[in-house]
């Protein structure tokens, strides 16, 4: 991998993975619209530690006092009614599903999954479903001429049943083309959360499992020739920048917009891609990496 490749992927990695159109998918892409190797499942898992890193800064406070809340809750029992407690073993529980599935179709997530078919595909059913959860949100934010707006759910109302299905929804982002943000954020949306609460979640509920992925491939990688180290940390390092923008911009935007956008863009690139994969014009393989 040259330094330009690494300082375009980094750049892709960061502008995507908080928005819910997968950063896997558009890293896998950038990589074959530029005639350029599959960068790999481990750039990626490598890269996501600048991102997770941006999103340890910017939810920095809130980290601090769930951390400090469930270590006092540990050994003092009055505290575990305490919602920044209760969050901490929240973020536990919603963390299962990814870890054990991570560990268990990691041959198929360097492999298989990374077919541009599938992509394009997952790319295309969960644009469909972002925006029906859009929808619904917005029909309960705004209600309608026969109805009342519907109050919809804070994160104070974050239950152990709700964590585990946010859990299932982050897991099915191994698949490149889901979208961690996106999955589990519409997830939050069906199940009656506001966006605020179901993104602030999603975006706390990433950081054991992002950085966990990425320590794990650090330790593949170091015990292998295959990765690039140099341009890999350096796409890091531009992953965190921009994905602490990108970060802020999205708090911002979701308060107030609507995800339509970003579900006609990932319908849209999925057909692209279906087009190109049958024509022949783009193949549906990664390219062997060599290092």
């Amino acid at each position: 991998m040259s330094w330009f490749e690494s300082l375009i992927l980094g750049l892709v990695q960061g502008l995507t993975e908080f928005l819910p159109v997968s950063s896997s998918a558009h890293l896998r892409l950038t990589a074959a619209f530029s005639g350029w190797e599959d960068p790999g499942a481990a750039f990626t898992a490598i890269t996501q530690i600048g991102t997770e890193a941006a999103v340890l800064i910017y939810f920095r406070k809130d980290i601090g006092r769930i951390i400090s809340a469930w270590t006092r809750s540990l050994a003092n029992k009055e505290m575990r009614a305490n919602h920044d407690a209760k969050m901490g073993w929240l973020v536990i529980v919603g963390s299962i599903p990814i870890g054990v599935l991570g560990v268990t179709l990691k041959d198929q997530i360097e492999g298989p999954f990374r077919d541009l078919r599938i992509t394009a595909t997952m790319l295309i059913v969960v644009g469909v479903i972002i925006g029906i959860a859009d929808r619904l949100a917005a029909r309960d934010e705004t209600g309608g001429r026969h109805r009342t707006p519907k109050q919809r759910k804070t994160i104070e109302s974050l239950s152990v049943k709700d964590g585990l299905i946010y859990g299932l929804c982050q897991a099915c982002a191994l698949i490149p083309g889901v979208s961690r943000s996106g999955a589990t954020i519409s997830g939050g949306l069906f199940m009656g959360y506001t966006r605020e609460a179901a993104a602030r979640y999603s975006f706390l509920l990433a950081i054991p499992a992002v950085l966990a992925s990425g320590l794990f491939e650090v330790k593949d990688a170091m015990e292998s020739d295959h990765i690039s180290w140099g341009p890999t940390i350096f796409a890091t390092v531009i992953a965190f920048g921009t994905g602490y923008a990108v970060i802020a911009w999205f708090m911002k935007f979701i308060s107030t917009k609507s995800f339509m956008p970003f579900v006609w863009y990932r319908i849209a690139l999925g057909i692209v891609i279906i087009a190109l994969v049958a024509t022949g014009s783009l193949s549906p393989h990664a390219a062997e990496s060599s290092g």
